[in-house]
């Protein structure tokens, strides 16, 4: 099992905008984005040395919640395929993709193709997933999608594997004597466990490469990754784990309008002195995000930190 980014290095991947409109977190201006501001962001992502491009996953929104939510989100394997062929060294992570709602099959299917077809840069992020009527209308059962995903995560182990027909057997999903081409580039796909709750830093320890935290403040971190440390030595699990952070939000330089309190604003040195407090707390990367008006500042803000922060960032 290999690591997808250099041991000792802090690493910067970001989600991008545009494919999930959440209100947490979107910018007015991604509204009325196209299918070309992706592209110009995604690019500009890529030239700027980021480790990953990150979508996320939902299926469909009931009403009560398309309010905070909205009902954009892409979905993420036809995202990534679309990046995939814009881009040349960049990761492409699906942060996260939701497993249960579809058969490992299926998933090892789609999954397998975009790693084949992007040169092997897939990480694959996955959660449990929390609109229940997504998993009602979808036939799967909400209350056990932990169980479910955990299945899942066995299944693809074996469907998202070497072998041309790969072979599992199951409580809830059994396969054998189906072949599936073309193989994953990668001889593993890693395998990133998204969510801070118990049961999910219990299956990032036990079925995972790496941890991606939900919203957890930076005091919040040494703890959950003791605790993953500690279930992985409990499990017997050995080799590389990449334990990720979602940084405050950024904006590199002095804005000269309301980015928000909770900004971290500055110079390059002012913000590489406070990413690299991540890295002494034992996290190998960080997800970013900047604050933006439009794509033309979103664009500017990647290329000044990977020219003036990113150099910074392992001193």
């Amino acid at each position: 099992m290999a690591r997808v980014f250099p041991q000792g290095r802090l690493v910067y991947g970001m989600q991008l905008p545009v494919q999930s409109q959440s209100t947490i977190y979107a910018e007015p201006w991604e509204a009325s984005a196209t299918a070309a501001d992706l592209a110009g962001i995604a690019r500009a992502a890529d030239r700027a040395g980021f480790g990953y491009l990150a979508t996320c996953d939902h299926v469909a929104i009931p009403r009560r919640l398309a309010g905070p939510m909205s009902t954009v989100w892409y979905d993420p394997v036809a995202t990534l395929s679309f990046l995939a062929g814009i881009t040349e060294r960049v990761r492409l992570l699906s942060h996260v993709a939701i497993l249960g709602l579809r058969h490992p099959l299926i998933s090892a299917k789609q999954y397998a193709t975009l790693d084949h077809l992007s040169g092997g840069r897939l990480i694959l992020g996955v959660g449990a997933g929390h609109v229940q009527e997504e998993f009602e209308i979808l036939g799967v059962d909400f209350a056990r999608r932990g169980a479910v995903l955990d299945e899942t995560l066995d299944a693809l182990r074996a469907a998202l594997g070497p072998e041309e027909y790969p072979e599992f057997e199951g409580e809830l999903f059994s396969f054998k004597g189906l072949g599936q081409l073309p193989r994953p580039a990668q001889e593993r796909i890693p395998v990133w466990v998204g969510g801070s709750s118990p049961a999910a830093v219990r299956r990032a320890a036990v079925r995972g490469d790496g941890w991606l935290p939900q919203g957890d403040p930076r005091d919040k971190l040494p703890a959950q990754i003791a605790r993953i440390g500690e279930l992985r030595e409990a499990a017997g699990a050995s080799g590389p784990f990449e334990f990720g952070a979602i940084t405050e939000a950024l904006y590199v330089g002095e804005p000269g309008w309301d980015t928000g309190r909770r900004t971290l604003t500055g110079k390059g040195e002012v913000l590489a002195e406070s990413l690299r407090e991540y890295k002494a707390l034992g996290v190998d990367q960080i997800q970013v995000r900047f604050r933006s008006r439009d794509r033309a500042e979103l664009v500017d803000q990647i290329t000044a930190f990977g020219a003036e922060v990113a150099p910074l960032l392992n001193d």
